[in-house]
């Protein structure tokens, strides 16, 4: 489906986050926490839309699940405690590791697997996973500002679910068919703009293999927008980049 956001041919990456930004509190699509802007966005419908997730083959099937902290997927992640999965979360900027993961009170109640699956259970229930551990990732859900039909994707700009699964895929955790979900409304959905942002940026295979450095760098363009965007103020119909 289209969007009804409008898009151009010369929109930048953070052109269009803003857009999809605006268009969500415009419209007034947002959950808490808002403003949206500088966040993978919480929309209403979010909690329904992440009860898909475990309808998916690939869930059933799944062991070990991975699911960024964000708020929209908490769903995902109260799903996969409810179904008894491994649930890794990402180390907060990891600055301590690569995973956390979820440890569940003994004979926890639906409530209690509620608040693990929340960013504050995330932060008291969890236990590190060493770079050295054999994980194997079987699903991977990360959130979204912006994405396509065709698996393209736009995050919230820093950059972390690109290196996390570049860290990910050095360690053996996924490979080429671990499946990648997002959760996202509709008016994130875009087509044909998107084809140039991949949503995981290809590792070189042999800089890795001689060892080299492959963390995804950041342009000091797309620095400079990154302090730009925090630095900005979100007002209601006035903002700078208000076309929807």
């Amino acid at each position: 489906m289209e969007s009804v956001i409008k898009i151009n041919q010369g929109d930048t990456k953070w052109d269009i986050r803003h857009k999809v930004w605006n268009y969500i509190e415009v419209k007034n699509l947002a959950s808490f926490p808002r403003p949206v802007h500088n966040r993978i966005p919480n929309f209403k419908g979010a909690l329904k839309a992440c009860g898909k997730v475990p309808l998916l083959d690939t869930f059933t099937n799944a062991a070990v699940v991975k699911v960024a902290p964000d708020k929209p997927l908490e769903g995902v992640r109260l799903a996969s405690l409810q179904a008894r999965k491994t649930l890794l979360v990402p180390t907060p900027r990891l600055k301590t590791g690569l995973f956390n993961r979820i440890v569940t009170p003994k004979g926890a109640t639906k409530k209690k697997l509620c608040v693990c699956s929340t960013s504050q259970g995330v932060k008291e229930m969890s236990v590190p996973v060493g770079l050295d551990d054999k994980v194997q990732v079987d699903l991977v859900v990360v959130g979204s500002v912006a994405v396509s039909n065709k698996g393209y994707r736009i995050g919230k700009g820093e950059g972390f679910a690109d290196l996390e699964y570049a860290m990910m895929a050095c360690m053996g955790a996924v490979c080429e068919s671990t499946v990648v979900v997002t959760i996202v409304h509709d008016c994130q959905l875009h087509t044909e703009i998107l084809k140039k942002i991949p949503i995981l940026k290809k590792l070189r295979t042999l800089e890795q293999e001689a060892g080299k450095d492959v963390a995804l760098k950041t342009t000091p363009d797309e620095e400079d927008q990154t302090k730009k965007s925090k630095e900005l103020k979100w007002k209601p119909n006035c903002h700078p980049n208000a076309e929807l």
